[in-house]
């Protein structure tokens, strides 16, 4: 039964706003507001709860303990004493952000037909730079089994920003793909954070065809104007590609592959006309998942501020008129991740495989859920104010929930190693 699993990130119980990541609007934007943990956690449970009622399969993937204890070790320093950015960076939420965490290559577009994970190093941001042996200790236990092999990361300084500069087009999931690399080139006011050299990196350690596998240039507009990431301007599923009209430097010879690659492909192509870039980041309405539900048709799951824009929810009403590829939306509520530069896409990762194969405690039903709301409602913290990050029964409040949700699912070694 190989199909697409997506594994979202639970929010951990330090999810603050620091304003950490320059170039994600949102997240400069809301620095120095307070958070609710509580809330982010549980708005994340009900769009995975709303992921299971469309018949999709459903994993996680854990918070990591915080502060990073060990990366303010190799800095000499101890959280106490640490500089007040460097207690920040320590103590930040964001692997919640599954869809940074690796880049997946489904088994039937690699040589030794195994489903391939390189694990994401983020080396562009220092608060996130230090996510990856966390994150590569739990894909190795998830996907521990021969169907999988994961990948440490791609060294510095190329940096690699995982599924979210990733796309894969195809005909149904389990058949060979195209597989589109999304780089960036330095020069506008913020960081392009995925390195063409990373790009292909992985595409050579995955086994890719090299035929199959297209290298594609963000445009340089679309980061300055906030698109941190690719998937924030264009998102792809089976057949389909939705994108702003700007999202890629060169689209027309973009799209001119696609279509020789893949003849059936269906483009379709949000003009700036209609919905302008600024209004597309602002409203994230590509920053959605496009899945595939029981029956083949497609749905768009976007987050509440797509349906608050104007144009943005025009745009679409005309689309599902239309009878276009894109035929039900869903709405879900993630504001507080969406207030940190997160939308529905950024909390999952990917993976095509056949579920059977995945460690069962990664996988979640409805009572697994019920499970995992039940230690978020008593454990995490209601409210996080900035100028509490450094308070130690805050400190100690996110370390007992951190350890009782490993307790709940049975996987404390993660925290125990």
């Amino acid at each position: 039964m190989i199909q697409e699993v997506n594994f979202d990130g639970i929010v951990g119980p330090s999810h603050n706003y620091a304003g950490l990541s320059p170039g994600n609007l949102a997240a400069s934007r809301n620095a120095g507001a307070t958070s609710h943990p509580r809330a982010a956690a549980l708005q994340g449970i009900e769009k995975m709860r709303r992921n299971l009622a469309l018949g999709l399969a459903q994993g996680v993937l854990l918070p990591h303990p915080r502060p990073n204890h060990r990366w303010l070790g190799s800095l000499n320093s101890d959280y106490g004493h640490a500089a007040p950015h460097l207690q920040a960076r320590a103590f930040s939420a964001s692997p919640m952000w599954a869809a940074n965490a690796a880049t997946v290559s489904p088994a039937a577009d690699c040589a030794d037909r195994r489903c391939h994970l390189t694990v994401a190093n983020l080396v562009t941001m220092p608060h996130r730079s230090h996510e990856w042996p966390t994150t590569l200790a739990q894909l190795r236990l998830a996907f521990a089994a021969s169907d999988f092999f994961v990948h440490p990361p791609v060294p510095a300084p190329f940096g690699d920003e995982g599924a979210a500069n990733h796309m894969r087009l195809c005909t149904t999931h389990d058949a060979p793909g195209v597989e589109v690399f999304v780089y960036g080139e330095t020069g506008g006011p913020f960081p392009a954070r995925q390195h063409r050299e990373a790009s292909e990196a992985i595409a050579r350690g995955h086994g890719l065809d090299p035929a199959r596998t297209l290298f594609v240039q963000q445009s340089e507009e679309a980061i300055a104007a906030g698109a941190f990431h690719n998937d924030v301007v264009a998102v792809a599923n089976e057949r389909t590609l939705f994108t702003h009209e700007r999202a890629f430097a060169d689209p027309a010879s973009f799209y001119a592959d696609l279509r020789r690659l893949m003849p059936e492909v269906e483009i379709v192509e949000v003009a700036d006309a209609k919905v302008s870039l600024a209004e597309a980041i602002q409203s994230y309405i590509f920053n959605a998942q496009l899945v595939s539900v029981p029956g083949g048709s497609q749905t768009l799951i976007v987050p509440g501020e797509a349906r608050d824009s104007a144009p943005v929810w025009s745009w679409l009403q005309d689309h599902l008129a239309s009878n276009g590829p894109i035929r039900a939306v869903e709405v879900v509520d993630v504001r507080e991740s969406m207030a940190n530069g997160g939308g529905p896409a950024c909390l999952r990762l990917r993976v095509v495989c056949d579920p059977a194969t995945v460690d069962p405690r990664f996988m979640v039903d409805a009572a697994k859920l019920d499970l995992i709301a039940d230690v978020v409602s008593t454990d995490w913290p209601e409210a996080i104010a900035f100028d509490r990050i450094g308070d130690p029964a805050l400190l100690r409040q996110v370390d007992q929930a951190h350890r009782a949700l490993h307790e709940a699912l049975d996987l404390v070694r993660l925290i125990d190693n």
